[in-house]
């Protein structure tokens, strides 16, 4: 599941394979943008942006993709086979005499002005990994909605940019809260903490290629609760539960512990009221 950690290492290998470089081969397989051609033009370098790709090409263009769910971007050798999935699947190829960058299932995929990226990804918050992050400033955003859930203000990536699914249920693991808890009542201490864990979590995966928030490394033991349902809890041996939460729009998979995390919890899963002490 692409997430800020992931999106960073997939821009770090399309900048190695394309930056630097002249294009010879352009394909944009979106109706809106068949007919480009960026052959003959060099790309200059590729950054993520929260969970956006911005492959900035010479002559003021950004090539803009966002991976969601299924989308990837891979990368072959010349005369490599072409294995990320059937060929009705690429929207966009990218290719230089040593590399050839395909892009598969990407469900945001448009070409703009460098000049005018803020138009693609200027509504995110903070960026966890990026230049521009400001604790202060992301803190002030989730404070914004304080009857929201925090599972659900931390994806929204107009407060922070970065957190997906399985980071906010390893967060709220790790602050003793649950992802139902409405973000007005954390107490001060939990409030602070929480951005500023937020980019240790994803500072500390940026470069490893299966996460970790455990510290552990055997099997089933990277992550405290996410994926890990109807599983012994690694600290207290309860059952992992898992829920789905969102805002009515879009549904996902929340997983946590109902002592660890004690505090409100969907109908029927209730658990101790009282806010654990956070992970440090």
């Amino acid at each position: 599941m692409p997430e800020g950690d992931t999106v960073l290492q997939a821009a770090k290998r399309l900048h190695t394979a394309l930056a630097g470089q002249v294009l010879i081969r352009s394909d944009l397989r979106v109706p809106r943008f068949a007919t480009a051609d960026l052959t003959g033009r060099t790309v200059l370098e590729v950054i993520s942006r929260g969970k956006h790709l911005m492959t900035r090409i010479e002559g003021d263009l950004t090539l803009h993709s966002h991976l969601r769910m299924d989308g990837s971007w891979k990368i072959y050798a010349p005369g490599e086979r072409w294995r990320g999935g059937p060929a009705f699947q690429i929207r966009a190829i990218l290719a230089n005499e040593s590399h050839a960058a395909v892009g598969y299932r990407l469900p945001v995929l448009e070409l703009l002005r460098t000049s005018e990226e803020e138009k693609a990804v200027g509504h995110l918050g903070p960026d966890l990994l990026g230049p521009d992050w400001d604790p202060d400033k992301a803190l002030s955003n989730l404070r914004k909605d304080p009857d929201r859930a925090v599972g659900e203000a931390v994806l929204d990536q107009r407060n922070l940019a970065g957190i997906g699914n399985v980071f906010k249920s390893e967060l709220c693991f790790l602050l003793g809260i649950t992802p139902w808890l409405p973000v007005g009542e954390l107490d001060p201490d939990t409030a602070e903490h929480l951005p500023l864990l937020s980019k240790k979590l994803l500072e500390f995966n940026r470069d490893r290629p299966n996460r970790v928030t455990t510290g552990r490394a055997g099997p089933g033991e990277r992550l405290y609760v996410y994926g890990r349902a109807s599983r012994p809890c690694l600290r207290c041996r309860t059952r992992i539960r898992v829920a789905e939460q969102g805002d009515g729009s879009r549904e996902r998979p929340t997983y946590w512990c109902p002592t660890c995390q004690p505090g409100p919890h969907p109908t029927g899963q209730a658990g101790p009221t009282r806010q654990a002490r956070p992970t440090r």
